[in-house]
């Protein structure tokens, strides 16, 4: 049978492949979903000429491709596609349209309002699913045309046209240069990270949409957010900073000052304070927002959310009723409250004032760490245990938590992510609702194990480092030129690593770092298998910030410090950890379905010292399949901890002291 193609004659900004559904289920090991951004503009083109969901289109940026198929078929234009010609002649979005064999679609300049335009296929486009999805992520390196935009010359296969729906022409949703994106507050905000006026004001204000805003996030510029507090502790100098925790797509992290709405390409675990998240039936929008757009957050009830998404699934299950419209009165929702808390733990709420009466956690006292479970938006719930502060006891807890929720999984739970000292569970929200999966955590949370009587199965790794790296460099070299020359971490990560360790020269830094173990407590820290680790001697826990605002570049593979924590890059993106240096790939992407993440939770890493031409060697030899990380088995329990903390306090106290009196310092140079 002869493949029917279409060929681009050019491939306008960034034309990628993408599905409706993308790839859950791998958010845990920093996999993101990807996916159409607008995936409500997406949907309506591509049931439009009858695909089922699962087919895929081409989404473009700004100026869309120009393209030939063929053979006839039908297409349907949308999103902010509004100049849009066959052989020259307009085509009107939303309109089913036959794209003759030999005629030439020119989608056309994206001149705004919005941002992203769309093709859908009679039949979809049928290219390889990699992870489950046909949808492109270009930072990664695969799905969709091999894991790039399209370029002139570059063809795709066409699917088949058997059992296709009828085609029925659209009505697309308004686009606009101002925007109202409905939220749900919290989890976090007021008390804790927020004071109450800060968390009105940061839903009062309006904000405009910066450019530096992709398919990862969406950065605002605005006022800097009203903090309740001076530093994250432990988490980093800045207020923002916490406890590596995972995101969900939408929520409204706070970057340092800048607030980023996570994308569809978007991290999936950080260390940063998510104050509100955007509801789904509002998430399509994020796909629209064009640099200086504005944007007004409006918090409402999971209620309005609720009835938001339900009425979005009734209109694409019979395109011939009226859209849905957004209700025009916008009211705060009463004080949100945790769905459970522990004994003892009284849950503050997550946006409005309060007072946080859980008692501190004593891992050898307690079994269960006073613990509170809140919603994430209307789609996740997010488990948060302990103190604020690490604790590789409630760190196990966490861990035989998702273990037990894994083990036991109601049908409608997608994600499960572990954090530092948290757990975000995402759900399909037809199949399993957030009271019943709150109820269902409490009683597995009331069956576990003790945590500090628990041996996990772990293994050593031994990973090779350059410390100081070119490209470590090259990262501080640009964030210095284009983001924040007066940064206190440039021009020299390491330098201020040393400084705010009170340490004698930079060589000390890689001393220590040589010298520790490193417990890996989070996976998909900045994507694809990254590991966020942090050293199991307390004496070798350097302390340090993350960039604010984050990076807009990071080489693949490089190694970071922010707050205790080490983060391992798993590709080039963005990022916020202080860059020390660079070692192997930590994910591998083949043919033969094997696994692509190499490393995984409780590993115990140690680096091994190399240069900068022998890492290149050993860079090549792993990504080519060649060679695997150096591995033995080994074990994790938290008598490991126990026994290194007896057998050196005062030295442990001694170096706490110290860092926290260069934190100390460090800051006040900053105000001078």
């Amino acid at each position: 049978m002869r493949l029917s193609t279409i060929r681009l004659i050019e491939g306008g900004t960034q034309t990628t492949v993408q599905d409706l559904a993308g790839r859950p289920g791998l958010w845990d090991v920093g996999v993101p979903p990807s996916g159409a951004a607008d995936e409500l503009s997406f949907a309506l083109v591509n049931a439009a000429v009858g695909n089922p969901e699962s087919a895929a289109g081409l989404e473009c940026v700004l100026t869309g491709p120009v393209l030939t198929c063929d053979e006839d078929r039908l297409i349907c234009i949308g999103g902010a596609a509004n100049n849009a010609t066959i052989d020259n002649l307009p085509v009107r979005p939303g309109m089913v349209v036959r794209l003759p064999a030999g005629a030439v679609l020119d989608v056309g300049p994206l001149a705004g309002p919005g941002m992203r335009g769309y093709v859908a296929f009679e039949g979809g486009l049928d290219v390889p699913r990699v992870l489950g999805s046909r949808s492109t992520f270009v930072l990664g390196g695969f799905g969709g045309h091999d894991g790039k935009p399209l370029a002139a010359g570059d063809w795709l296969p066409l699917g088949r046209r058997e059992n296709l729906l009828s085609p029925l022409s659209v009505d697309l949703p308004a686009m606009s240069d101002c925007w109202q994106l409905r939220v749900i507050p919290g989890p976090h905000g007021a008390p804790e990270h927020l004071t109450a006026e800060g968390v009105e004001a940061f839903f009062a204000n309006s904000w405009i949409v910066d450019h530096r805003s992709d398919r990862t996030g969406i950065r605002l510029v605005g006022p800097v957010p009203g903090w309740a507090r001076t530093d994250g502790g432990e988490a980093g100098l800045h207020p923002s900073n916490v406890h590596d925790s995972a995101y969900p797509v939408g929520g409204i992290m706070l970057s340092g000052d800048t607030p980023v709405i996570v994308g569809k390409d978007g991290p999936s675990l950080g260390g940063f304070v998510v104050p509100a998240v955007v509801i789904e039936a509002d998430r399509w929008m994020l796909g629209q927002l064009r640099p200086g757009d504005s944007v007004q957050l409006a918090p409402v009830t999971l209620e309005v959310a609720e009835d938001a998404i339900r009425g979005r699934r009734r209109w694409l299950a019979d395109l011939r009723q009226e859209p849905p419209t957004v209700a025009p009165e916008v009211s705060r929702p009463d004080r949100p409250k945790a769905l459970h808390q522990s004994a003892g733990a009284e849950a503050a709420p997550p946006y409005t004032a309060g007072r946080q009466t859980a008692p501190p956690y004593a891992g050898k006292r307690q079994t269960t760490p006073p613990y509170t479970i809140r919603c994430a938006g209307e789609r996740h719930l997010l488990v948060e245990a302990g103190p604020a502060e690490l604790d590789l006891t409630v760190r196990v807890w966490i861990h035989l938590l998702a273990q037990a929720l894994r083990d036991d999984r109601p049908d409608g739970v997608v994600e499960i992510v572990e954090g530092v000292r948290s757990l975000l569970v995402a759900v399909d929200s037809t199949r399993l609702g957030l009271i019943a999966l709150a109820e269902r955590l409490a009683f597995l949370a009331a069956g576990l194990a003790d945590p500090s009587e628990v041996v996990l199965p772990a293994r050593e790794v031994t990973l090779p480092i350059a410390f100081d790296h070119p490209e470590a460099h090259e990262a501080m070299r640009r964030y210095a030129t284009s983001v924040r020359p007066d940064a206190p971490w440039c021009p020299d990560n390491v330098e201020f690593i040393r400084r705010v360790n009170d340490l004698h020269d930079r060589d000390e830094v890689f001393e220590i770092m040589q010298a520790a173990t490193y417990l890996v407590v989070g996976l998909g820290d900045v994507y694809l298998g990254a590991p966020v680790a942090v050293p199991i001697d307390p004496r070798h826990r350097l302390v340090t910030t993350k960039y604010n605002p984050a990076r807009t570049w990071t080489p693949q593979n490089a190694v970071g410090i922010g707050g205790i924590y080490l983060c391992v890059y798993g590709m080039e993106g963005p990022g916020g950890y202080q860059l020390v240096g660079r070692t192997v790939p930590v994910w591998r992407l083949s043919r033969n379905d094997e696994q692509p993440w190499l490393l995984r939770q409780f590993d115990l890493i140690r680096f091994t010292p190399v240069s900068t031409e022998q890492l290149a060697h050993e860079r090549a030899e792993i990504a080519a399949g060649r060679a695997d990380l150096q591995v033995t088995p080994a074990t994790f329990s938290i008598a490991d901890v126990r026994r290194i903390e007896q057998e050196a306090p005062v030295d442990i106290a001694t170096i706490r002291a110290k860092r926290r009196a260069a934190f100390e310092a460090e800051r006040a140079r900053w105000g001078a």
